[in-house]
């Protein structure tokens, strides 16, 4: 449209040097058909940009719901196990939605905390078959290989990219006196998110070896521990989630 107005307020304002070869109809009709098709192209190159941005939202909420079931089916053998990954994976959503996270960064937290424990679980092709339900259609099939469940992450990379980059900087350990360079340049959002998380859980949920704690108590301790290098901006945020979700006292 502004290439339109343009072109339109040029050629009125020098419309006698354009007469002498053209009238004004001939000009005003060869403006309109260029404006006309340069609208058509635009709108058109515009839909197709929002029809693949669709199917590109689309296919990347398929891959984290299909992260998800195959964690929840991997898991099912281990109870425990199964419902420690879900409360980390939720309450590390709501931390990234609690600090104004985009969706796409609120997804990648979520798929890294649903697979950081499947790192230690044997995933044989056999089980990844029955968990899309694919076994029977290809049930001639006689080949059974295994790989580790990071194999099965890093599968994955192409599509979730941002959860990868999480998970290769969870159990990163950094010095007191260099925390905040780390936490700043180093280390991703979600990596610190989880890394709360989880040591959270470890402290308000019923284990062996140690005292549970209520989450104000946890709170404050990992405050405390300055070696741990928690981003207290994420320990400000889950401490508002707990007060939203009524995990602590108003």
């Amino acid at each position: 449209m502004f290439c339109v107005i343009s072109t339109s307020l040029v050629t009125v304002m020098q419309l006698n040097h354009v007469q002498a070869n053209l009238s004004p109809l001939t000009i005003g009709l060869g403006v309109t058909v260029w404006g006309a098709t340069l609208c058509l192209t635009a709108l058109l190159v515009g839909t197709l940009s929002d029809e693949r941005a669709a199917q590109a939202v689309e296919l990347h909420e398929a891959y984290v719901g299909v992260v998800e079931v195959l964690s929840q089916y991997l898991q099912g053998g281990n109870p425990r196990l199964k419902a420690r990954t879900q409360r980390v994976a939720e309450h590390s959503e709501r931390v990234a939605r609690e600090m104004k996270l985009t969706m796409k960064q609120v997804d990648d937290i979520r798929v890294a905390a649903l697979m950081h424990d499947l790192g230690q679980i044997e995933v044989t092709t056999k089980v990844i078959s029955k968990a899309v339900d694919t076994l029977e259609a290809r049930s001639s099939r006689a080949d059974n290989y295994c790989f580790q469940g990071t194999d099965l992450v890093h599968s994955l990379g192409g599509v979730l990219r941002g959860a990868i980059p999480i998970l290769l900087n969870q159990e990163n350990h950094w010095p007191a006196a260099t925390v905040e360079d780390h936490t700043a340049a180093d280390v991703p959002i979600g990596a610190r998110i989880i890394r709360a998380v989880r040591s959270f859980d470890d402290l308000t949920e019923p284990g062996v070896g140690h005292q549970e704690l209520s989450p104000t108590e946890a709170i404050a301790v990992m405050r405390r521990d300055q070696s741990a290098g928690f981003d207290q901006d994420v320990l400000n945020a889950l401490e508002r989630v707990c007060l939203e979700f009524e995990l602590i006292p108003a």
